[in-house]
């Protein structure tokens, strides 16, 4: 009975820490606990003593501070790295939606329910009949893949025609200003045709330089690039990878350095810019190229911060010194994607998204713009390449006959066929929600979360 009274005691203080339940009301539980085993006779009376010394104590918030909280963040200090102005810009950055309740253990499904579920607007529904459905005819995946290693230029130009590149910017700049759901719909349906089709107009609607223009970009760097992008005049890039760093932007070795320098023929304030980036899709075929690089200021020409930090840039390509290297060419799946490098490039400081005032900002920018593309665009290329998947192989399923009856029908082929319509639902189920908290205009970082949720599954029903 001892080992059973002290198996209850754990499984208690397991439901009050699951359950978040106050300090006090935990203590005094703790104690009524103690005080039922000593009355069967388990356990002594005289633990209550030691237990309320200890435990009474911690609900006095100056004694807990000062005898358990204060030595213990001492400690911990000694032992763990500080954290970096990075690491606190990521932490701050963005809002938290209902997947707050769903990570805490405690998600409610009324409140989830209550949300209204986004609906296409008539435009929006017009543009994936027409447009879009024109788009998907016009793609042939073989020739794309292995004849052109590219999209047909006629297609090209249906896309820019078509303003397929501006979804995501503001009709007053010449854009579509589709909704999030909308976006995730026309993806979606691009994907079940074409990978190379869905990433290529993904891409400009992802993080990059509209969607950072539009949040915090100059008026003069607004008008003078988002009617471009939106027409199709503007192909955009943003430069992050780096090949030792990957996508860390802590971690990348690009520079920037505060400097006077020529530009057109005047001294200007400006930056003498060093980059070496790989992996960078569009970067082939791009005339904008975002930059992400770490900005340094020693002779103080625009602040008093010698290290203004991870700053985010906006350069034409252009721009002389300015190199976009050969094509990748990865999987065997020719997207526009390759590398792009700088050797003490000079540009103007107003080169800086949103002007030198955003010195420094980079992080933050990105960070809290990352839930469209961790959101939007690739949960809806693997969903709509599995949506794709699903309907080939069921359909595959019926018409094949074996042993005079279609192969769906015979048990070890639908299991497969099941956790395909399964995980193609899940799939499905993950990609909308994430729209729903887009649409409200939260900029929840819940979005990876939902990518995991998206992304993992296509690998077994690929499989099966």
């Amino acid at each position: 009975m001892m080992v059973l009274s002290i198996v209850v005691l754990l499984a208690l203080i397991s439901v009050l820490f699951y359950h978040r339940v106050s300090l006090m009301l935990s203590c005094l539980l703790l104690l009524a606990y103690t005080a039922v085993m000593g009355a069967i006779g388990l356990w002594s009376f005289w633990m209550l003593l030691p237990l309320a010394v200890i435990l009474l104590p911690l609900n006095v918030t100056s004694l807990r501070r000062g005898w358990l909280s204060a030595p213990a963040l001492k400690a911990f200090r000694k032992v763990m790295p500080p954290m970096s102005t990075t690491e606190k810009e990521a932490i701050d950055a963005g809002t938290t939606w209902w997947e707050g309740d769903l990570f805490r253990g405690a998600p409610d499904w009324n409140k989830l329910h209550n949300y209204p579920q986004p609906q296409l607007s008539a435009e929006e529904q017009a543009f994936i009949d027409g447009p879009v459905e024109e788009a998907c005819r016009m793609a042939n995946d073989f020739q794309i893949t292995h004849e052109l290693a590219d999209l047909p230029p006629e297609l090209w130009a249906y896309l820019k025609e078509h303003r397929f590149f501006a979804m995501i910017i503001k009709k007053e700049f010449g854009g579509l200003e589709f909704s999030p759901y909308a976006q995730a719909r026309v993806l979606q349906k691009l994907a079940g045709v074409s990978g190379i089709l869905a990433i290529t107009v993904g891409v400009p609607n992802s993080l990059g330089p509209g969607e950072l223009l539009q949040h915090y970009g100059t008026e003069e760097q607004k008008n003078r690039y988002l009617p471009g992008l939106a027409r199709g005049e503007e192909i955009p890039c943003f430069a992050l990878t780096s090949p030792e760093a990957g996508s860390d932007a802590g971690a990348i070795p690009d520079v920037g350095t505060v400097c006077m320098g020529e530009w057109q023929g005047e001294q200007v304030l400006g930056m003498r810019l060093t980059w070496n980036k790989r992996y960078i899709t569009l970067a082939p075929v791009a005339t904008v190229l975002g930059l992400a690089f770490k900005l340094y200021d020693p002779n103080h020409l625009l602040s008093d911060n010698e290290a203004p930090g991870i700053t985010c840039a906006l350069i034409p390509t252009s721009t002389p010194g300015v190199e976009i290297g050969n094509r990748h060419f990865p999987l065997n799946i020719p997207f526009q994607n390759g590398p792009t490098r700088g050797t003490d490039v000079f540009v103007p400081i107003d080169y800086i998204i949103g002007g030198p005032k955003m010195a420094g900002q980079g992080w933050r920018m990105l960070v809290e713009c990352l839930s469209v593309g961790r959101g939007i665009t690739l949960p809806s290329n693997s969903t709509g390449s599995v949506k794709s998947l699903a309907l080939g192989i069921g359909a595959y399923a019926h018409i094949r006959r074996q042993f005079k009856i279609a192969i769906g029908k015979m048990e070890g082929i639908e299991e497969p066929l099941a956790r395909i319509a399964g995980n193609t639902y899940v799939m499905d189920a993950a990609a909308s929600l994430i729209t729903y908290a887009l649409v409200q205009g939260e900029k929840t970082g819940g979005a990876v979360r939902y990518r995991q949720v998206s992304l993992h599954p296509p690998r077994p029903a690929v499989n099966d």
